[in-house]
């Protein structure tokens, strides 16, 4: 099922976010025992602060987060364009998730090796059950990925017209792109449409034409979970070429 929500402002967006995700955690730990979240980059982690704050540092069962990561970019975790380091900063160290449950990508000789060894860690945390598995194909049944549109169109590092975007075997994979200034690694199709829950944010005016766009030329057009749900979170600029009528509208 796909829905979307348009907000007023970014700050009223951040705080529908915040609700959402705790929600689906307290659904994932009841029904598993652990939630299973991967991070984008971007905007991300700034539209997810109200986490920090009551009441949701104290009412989530942040013991049983084991955070993930969409997308990164294959420089050091302390590069101030890590997505790591971003999350870190702005999240993970405000609350009392467990370091060991913080599944960082670590940079190897290659982006190819290091797309190879976050995908063999992402397969130890399968075998184990600490994330679920797909119900139609080998992929991991992450209980939230979170992505950002971006003014490309394109979401996680799944660019525009890029070969990853028929990958159909690996989970993650490495890309390099003349439009972004670092190869990363990222999930991949697959396993992005195999999650229980998508959620993709769109916030400012130059978010406004990918979103709008239903010519399925960009990335975040292929987003289709087989098995869950994706939601979009979308300010009032972001959705300002659409018609509102025929979408779902929040208050909150």
């Amino acid at each position: 099922m796909e829905r979307v929500r348009i907000f007023e402002s970014e700050e009223e967006l951040s705080t529908g976010l915040a609700d959402y995700v705790a929600q689906l955690s307290e659904a994932a730990v009841k029904e598993r025992g652990n939630f299973a979240i991967a991070l984008s980059g971007g905007c991300l982690i700034k539209l997810m602060r109200k986490l920090t704050k009551g009441p949701y540092v104290k009412t989530v069962d942040w013991s049983k987060w084991h955070v993930f990561w969409a997308e990164e970019k294959v420089v050091a975790k302390k590069h101030p364009d890590s997505n790591y380091k971003q999350a870190k900063e702005g999240l993970l160290s405000k609350v009392p998730i467990l370091p060991a449950h913080v599944i960082s990508i670590n940079r190897c000789a290659s982006a190819e090796s290091t797309a190879e060894e976050y995908e063999f860690r992402i397969r130890q945390l399968v075998r184990n059950r600490t994330v679920d598995v797909s119900r139609s194909r080998d992929c991991p049944r992450f209980d939230l990925i979170l992505l950002v549109l971006e003014s490309d169109g394109h979401v996680a590092s799944l660019f525009p017209n890029h070969p990853v975007l028929a990958e159909e075997t690996q989970w993650v994979t490495w890309v390099s792109d003349s439009s972004a200034p670092y190869e990363s690694v990222t999930l991949t199709l697959p396993v992005i449409n195999s999650a229980a829950n998508v959620t993709i944010v769109a916030t400012g005016s130059v978010k406004a034409q990918p979103f709008a766009s239903a010519t399925g030329a960009h990335p975040a057009q292929l987003v289709s979970p087989e098995h869950g749900d994706l939601v979009w979170f979308v300010d009032g600029p972001a959705a300002s070429l659409i018609g509102r009528s025929d979408i779902e509208r929040s208050d909150s």
